[in-house]
């Protein structure tokens, strides 16, 4: 299915996924609302097809807005036929270590913000007679990792949201659910990602690095969505090696996951507390 002449809404479109998401949907004749916090980032995805884009420029937890840009964005077009909820934080820091003010923060922006926006959305799809509803999890969102222990929470939290929404309204409504879950993929995610002080990260990983390419990652999740399929997996090698362990042999793979949450145990105990554990550092014992 081309996308050509759908009117796409994509939260988190000024980078990574949801950049590259916007240009190959603006690539295909899309008209496509652009949303996220950088209003000039947005404008320069928009400028390759200004007659196609528009810019809304917010805050996804700013619910009170959220009315007022729903009805800028239905009247545009007269319509949305997809929603990708895509924007979103990350986290790098041991429970033991962690603020709860963090934890919150990530529930708000993983989890409330999407839901709300969704449940704005939803009730114009069901009057329109149907659309297609997306949520960017994470292969975080069904295999808990050590450091992410909030961002693994909130990920979680909304494939659970968005199964039991599919239950609802796919049948009932004509209204398609996605979830995608990304493993690595070559964005500023971990560069952003939370400390548990609450600080900005303010560096990368490698796996993150040496992770897929945007443009590939957006292709994978452009075909599951024209397929209207209910899971899309944007993942390869170890991480995609655990979704399969997590269904095949979830016991196998609580032992991996245990081994590498003792490693940053022992790397936290030479640090001392509230060190900011490096997931890449070695163990001097």
């Amino acid at each position: 299915m081309s996308f050509a002449s759908k009117v796409v809404w994509i939260t988190g479109a000024s980078s990574g996924i949801g950049e590259a998401l916007a240009n190959a949907l603006l690539a295909q004749g899309a008209d496509v609302i652009l949303s996220g916090r950088r209003g000039e980032a947005l404008q320069a995805v928009a400028a390759q097809a200004p007659e196609h884009a528009l810019v809304l420029t917010f805050e996804t937890t700013d619910y009170e807005r959220l009315p007022d840009l729903v009805e800028q964005a239905w009247n545009w077009r007269g319509r949305i036929d997809l929603l990708i909820n895509n924007a979103g934080i990350s986290q790098r820091s041991l429970a033991l270590d962690t603020s709860f003010d963090v934890y919150r923060q990530l529930i708000e922006v993983d989890y409330l913000a999407p839901l709300a926006l969704t449940q704005q959305v939803l009730p114009r799809m069901v009057e329109q007679g149907g659309g297609q509803l997306a949520i960017v999890s994470s292969v975080a969102g069904k295999v808990g990792t050590a450091l992410r222990t909030g961002y693994c929470g909130a990920k979680h939290a909304v494939v659970g949201y968005f199964e039991g929404l599919r239950a609802e309204v796919e049948q009932a409504y004509g209204i398609g659910v996605s979830v995608i879950l990304p493993g690595s993929v070559r964005t500023a995610i971990a560069h952003n990602a939370l400390e548990g002080t609450g600080a900005v990260r303010g560096r990368s990983d490698t796996n993150i690095d040496n992770g897929i390419d945007p443009v590939a990652a957006a292709q994978t999740i452009l075909e599951g969505l024209s397929a209207r399929q209910h899971d899309i997996v944007v993942a390869e090698g170890m991480e995609l090696g655990a979704l399969q362990l997590r269904v095949a042999d979830p016991a196998k793979l609580f032992s991996i996951t245990a081994k590498e949450g003792t490693r940053l145990a022992k790397l936290r105990a030479e640090l001392g507390s509230g060190a900011s554990v490096d997931p890449e550092a070695v163990n001097t014992k």
